[in-house]
């Protein structure tokens, strides 16, 4: 479904990402792990459009997704919700979500996806109404990822959807996610947490300092023993 082949991408002279190839399959649940400054969240920019690579080609769908820009990125399936959630902080939680169905074909369907969501999210059904930037960090990751499905993407791409959330609300967040996969939807996910996000995914690639190092099932990279140092402090 989605295959990112020698990518590189810079920021101006300083590269993040050197030959970085894999692929994602339709219906898996692919994760991808790092330290801090690894080069995660660049490359899910540059998948969703955000930033263009130096070198290298990202299809979708056999789609060329490095030649288009963001809301046509978005046209063709696949939905980013970013690292920090990025919500209107003005804007009541429904011109949140609505602001996520703005292509043609999302906004015919506006109603229904509006209804799923608020079955994924009812919490958010009964703060409609409310500012985003009032919401508690958990319900605006709610709100985020619920926006992020309003385009009726076939792919969605999570970006530390747990990130500064206490305990109890990051495994929320992971059951949530672990439901939209459940009802068809392709993943691919950063996050934070390596352990819980291995032990729940198909498949995993570790990124280095720019550079994939490791790939293969979930719970088999759990029982790495490079693994288990470099992320899990044993």
């Amino acid at each position: 479904m989605l295959q990112v082949e020698q990518l590189d991408v810079a920021y101006g002279d300083v590269q993040v990402l050197w030959d970085v190839t894999f692929h994602v399959k339709a219906n898996e649940f692919v994760a991808l792990v790092g330290s801090n400054g690894a080069g995660k969240s660049t490359l899910m920019k540059t998948i969703s459009g955000l930033i263009r690579p130096k070198r290298g080609t990202i299809r979708f769908e056999n789609v060329r997704l490095d030649r288009l820009q963001p809301y046509e990125v978005i046209r063709f399936g696949l939905s980013h919700v970013p690292e920090g959630r990025q919500l209107f902080p003005e804007m009541t939680v429904l011109e949140n979500l609505e602001m996520g169905a703005l292509s043609r074909e999302a906004k015919a369907k506006r109603k229904e996806t509006l209804e799923w969501v608020f079955e994924l999210f009812p919490r958010l059904r009964e703060r409609t109404a409310q500012l985003a930037g009032t919401l508690s960090g958990g319900e605006q990751q709610m709100c985020a990822i619920a926006r992020g499905l309003m385009s009726l993407p076939r792919m969605v791409l999570f970006d530390e959807p747990s990130l500064g959330l206490a305990p109890r609300l990051t495994q929320e967040i992971f059951r949530l996610v672990q439901e939209i996969h459940r009802k068809g939807m392709t993943i691919l996910m950063v996050e934070q947490n390596v352990k819980q996000t291995l032990a729940l995914c198909d498949r995993a690639y570790v990124l280095e300092n720019g550079r994939l190092v490791m790939e293969g099932n979930g719970r088999e990279l759990l029982e790495d023993e490079r693994v288990k140092e470099a992320f899990l402090g044993l």
